[in-house]
């Protein structure tokens, strides 16, 4: 399982990169825009030179309306700016076939600039509280698209939790159907260390957290320091060496 961890800027950047041995991908994102919002294309490349060359840097394009030109432009733009790993969440979509629309478009404007980018499609836990596309959908979406991930983040900031909106078998069949397509399987959301037996268990590729590596678990407030990110990585070899010894994970 990936650790990908998101900062706000430029200065939690440099703290990521000091805690670089104990994550595998920074996030850009611009928290007061979204769930997924999109920073600026200099913070990007800013942070892309902040973190050491061989940590990939992911960035988000934000919470999308279903307008396809629109986001294959800015999903250009992230990876001209330097992401790697590009993401898009499907906020505006209300049917599989606006999603598939949107990452048709963002697939090919990104994979024409950088072939070895990877696209992700994300949709939202909390989908029933703004409308958007099932939850479920997206593993299909992601597939009849051409994109490498589906995720599933929370759309809604306000303390609730991947786990409260999506329970861990719904998750479980998330990652399965994601897998079965030979995609990615990304999951985020408030994510806290005791969540990791769970992810661990359905074999989750890629989790993403913010809150649970700031000070006071504050996603706002605190501030990412790399002693927290030591121990949420050590957390997860724990789970990670137990699964592989043949223990039960944590439910």
């Amino acid at each position: 399982m990936l650790l990908l961890i998101s900062p706000d800027g430029v200065e939690e950047a440099l703290d990521c990169a000091k805690a670089a041995q104990h994550l595998d991908i920074v996030d850009v994102k611009k928290p007061d825009e979204g769930s997924l919002g999109a920073n600026f294309p200099w913070i990007i490349r800013a942070i892309r030179e902040a973190v050491p060359a061989d940590k990939p840097v992911s960035a988000t394009v934000g919470d999308v309306p279903y307008k396809p030109g629109t986001v294959a432009q800015a999903a250009l733009g992230a990876v001209v700016s330097g992401a790697t790993y590009i993401k898009v969440g499907l906020y505006g979509c209300t049917t599989p076939d606006q999603g598939i629309d949107i990452m048709r478009a963002v697939v090919r404007a990104v994979k024409e600039h950088n072939p070895d980018a990877l696209v992700v499609a994300s949709g939202y836990a909390d989908a029933h509280r703004i409308g958007c596309v099932n939850p479920l959908a997206v593993p299909d979406i992601a597939a009849r698209s051409g994109a490498d991930a589906a995720m599933l983040d929370t759309a809604v900031k306000d303390g609730t939790r991947l786990f409260d909106h999506v329970p861990p078998d719904v998750c479980a069949e998330f990652v399965r159907l994601a897998h079965a397509s030979g995609r990615l399987a990304a999951l985020a959301g408030s994510v806290r260390q005791d969540d990791l037996g769970e992810l661990t268990r359905i074999s989750t590729d890629i989790v993403g957290v913010r809150g649970a590596v700031c000070e006071g678990g504050d996603r706002n407030a605190g501030r990412i320091r790399p002693h927290l990110v030591a121990a949420f990585r050590a957390e997860m070899d724990r789970h990670d060496r137990e699964r592989t010894a043949g223990l039960p994970t944590a439910r």
